[in-house]
């Protein structure tokens, strides 16, 4: 497992998310003290995701086939979301 310091975490961020791509844990400290931890995604985490996707897919499709995308409200759409 990697080790690096939080400024070059910050300045090597797309390298060390390529790594957790790649299946690889990355300890990010501060002042040589482990504070964070970026790796791979569970696979609870995947699935969470994905399935918001598919809900937000279904959302525009009805709204599409209710006519509603022109008139778009923001606040009724995360209202919605959150249902």
């Amino acid at each position: 497992m990697k080790k690096v310091g939080l400024f070059e975490a910050k300045t090597h961020l797309s390298a060390l998310v390529d790594d957790a791509l790649a299946g690889k844990t990355t300890i990010i400290t501060r002042r040589g003290k482990p504070v964070a931890e970026i790796g791979p995604a569970s696979a609870e985490h995947k699935t969470r995701a994905l399935q918001a996707v598919e809900r937000l897919k279904a959302m525009r499709k009805r709204l599409a086939a209710e006519g509603k995308l022109r008139d778009i409200n923001v606040r009724e759409l995360i209202d919605e979301g959150r249902t």
